[in-house]
């Protein structure tokens, strides 16, 4: 072998040895499977509320890249929309996409988030009081106490809620006795406590009862969600403002197993996405309701009504009635009302001394002008 053939050849053996250590202080990179999760709605595919899961899931999933992708069905898919949560406790669901009201048969005490007054405040100040007051301890200690191995996430405050849809308007409370009546949550025993014949039917088969008589009257939530449900084709009158679910949200239900095992990372991207679809929700929300609002006065011949006041302060007296039992039956109901309250009363005071009457300058603008 000649030298130069050997200085060649040592030149190559160093260079291949530095690449060779190049290469292994180079942290080694896996290439991670996706974790794909199964969710269901409590809302049928046509409702805007399934649309409003399937966005906060696109959030998600545009977020976590290929890390994590979270795929809805609509209610029904796998299990009724009320065992929702007890297929996402038991895995049979990763989670799911509904409202707290509906576990009211697991603890009554749930149904404060949403049903009643809340002692004045709107959806995004129980929000507030959830976040901020105490309320996220005292759900997931109501979870735990119930062996439900869920992680829930609320957003999504929801307008005030219509009285309902009625053959005919009501003027007085005197003319709901008797009527049979669909609610949900806490609603159902106010309701009851004003004389109603209430049945808490899913959302889904709300419309046929009405339309078979087995309803004389029925509430669900919105404008949007009303149309595509069909009320108009089987009651032309729907009273708007209710105290009945007034200051309702969202509820996101996470199989706790399977988030618990999440990455740090993508539980602030859940967290995130949260509050994302928070404010999304908010704002379709404001502009997809008004047009099916005017669509159903101009097209379906559907007369929009305010509910009377007396109607409204007969509500807060039965609220008041109903809550006042539960709390001195429910110790933990009580822990609520009284968390939820002192919230109110200072935060609510804040609120209504500083909000300005809006109304007033919607008025000075569309409203009818007097010559």
């Amino acid at each position: 072998m000649t030298q130069s053939s050997s200085s060649t050849r040592r030149r190559n053996l160093l260079k291949g040895a530095a690449v060779a250590a190049s290469a292994m202080s180079v942290p080694m990179v896996s290439q991670a499977q996706t974790i794909t999760w199964r969710f269901q709605s409590t809302w049928p595919a046509k409702d805007i509320f399934h649309e409003f899961a399937q966005d906060y899931a696109k959030k998600i999933n545009d977020m976590a890249g290929n890390r994590l992708k979270i795929e809805v069905l609509p209610a029904g898919a796998v299990v009724p929309a009320f065992q929702l949560l007890d297929a996402v406790a038991k895995g049979t669901l990763d989670g799911g996409h509904g409202v707290v009201a509906y576990w009211y048969g697991k603890n009554q005490a749930v149904a404060l988030w949403g049903s009643g007054p809340a002692f004045g405040m709107d959806a995004n100040m129980v929000l507030a009081w959830h976040y901020y007051g105490g309320g996220k301890e005292l759900l997931d200690d109501i979870y735990k106490s119930l062996n439900l191995d869920v992680v829930s996430k609320l957003y999504g405050p929801m307008p005030t809620q219509p009285l309902g849809w009625f053959k005919k308007p009501v003027a007085r409370a005197e003319e709901l006795k008797g009527l049979k009546f669909r609610t949900v949550g806490l609603a159902v025993d106010v309701f009851t406590e004003m004389g109603l014949a209430v049945n808490p039917l899913p959302g889904g088969e709300i419309v046929p009862a009405l339309d078979r008589g087995l309803l004389d009257a029925a509430e669900f939530n919105n404008a949007s969600s009303d149309r595509a449900l069909g009320f108009p084709d089987v009651a032309k009158n729907c009273m708007l403002q209710s105290f009945h679910q007034s200051s309702e949200q969202f509820e996101v239900l996470f199989n706790k197993s399977k988030y618990d095992a999440l990455s740090t990372e993508l539980k602030a991207i859940i967290d995130y996405a949260t509050q994302a679809a928070s404010a999304d929700m908010s704002w379709k929300a404001a502009d997809r309701y008004a047009k099916d609002y005017a669509a159903m006065q101009a097209e379906q011949g559907v007369k929009f009504y305010k509910t009377p006041d007396s109607i409204l302060r007969a509500q807060l007296a039965a609220w008041d009635k109903v809550t006042q039992k539960k709390a001195a039956e429910n110790e933990t109901f009580k822990r609520v009302m009284d968390s939820m309250r002192a919230f109110a009363q200072r935060s609510g005071r804040w609120k209504n001394d500083t909000d300005i009457d809006f109304k007033m300058a919607w008025n000075h603008y569309f409203g009818q002008r007097r010559s």
